[in-house]
């Protein structure tokens, strides 16, 4: 089973994330590479250069990102990350809709082996650990929501709290209002 974290987390959130992470090597891919894409690690120097919605955040101490270039779509001749053989935690940056609600984005890894993913070999055990770690960073670090699943950070909290914006909203179509316990 994959480990997937719903977040709500605004630009001072995300770096303090980023922070977090410079503790590994961690290198950054968007979700389609382009072909003269270069990697750089994750860290707070190269916070701007971070793709604006979706990234990939590859384990390259452990293993490389095992990529396949697409064939057809409109993102032909693009390669994309193969999330499930690599060591990569897929992180969805949240993004504000038109009515100014903060959308929400998950942090996920696969690290099981599962049916529905074609994992034939669970992922290597340094990244699991790491992939725990950060499960623990989050929870420990980030509000919980009504309705539960969701772990909003600390900075996105403040601001509700003290402006009532951002409101939070479920990354769905019609999805939920979401309201920071205690918040």
């Amino acid at each position: 089973m994959a480990t997937q974290l719903m977040v709500f987390m605004d630009k001072e959130d995300e770096l303090a994330f980023v922070r977090f992470l410079e503790r590994y090597t961690f290198e950054v891919y968007p979700r389609r590479v382009p072909p003269d894409w270069q990697t750089f690690p994750a860290k707070e120097e190269h916070f701007d250069k971070f793709p604006e919605e979706d990234v990939y955040l590859v384990a390259s101490d452990i293993g490389p990102a095992l990529v396949d270039k697409l064939k057809r779509g409109k993102d032909k001749g693009s390669w994309r990350v193969d999330e499930v053989r690599s060591p990569v935690v897929f992180w969805e940056r949240c993004r504000v809709n038109e009515e100014g609600e903060l959308v929400s984005g998950q942090i996920w890894a696969e690290t099981d082996v599962t049916q529905q993913t074609g994992r034939k070999d669970a992922a290597p055990e340094r990244f699991r650990l790491r992939v725990v770690e950060i499960d623990t960073w989050i929870k420990k670090n980030f509000r919980k929501t009504h309705p539960k699943g969701f772990f909003v950070g600390p900075k996105t909290t403040r601001s509700i709290k003290e402006t009532r914006k951002p409101e939070l909203r479920e990354n769905k179509h019609f999805g939920r209002v979401i309201t920071v316990h205690g918040g």
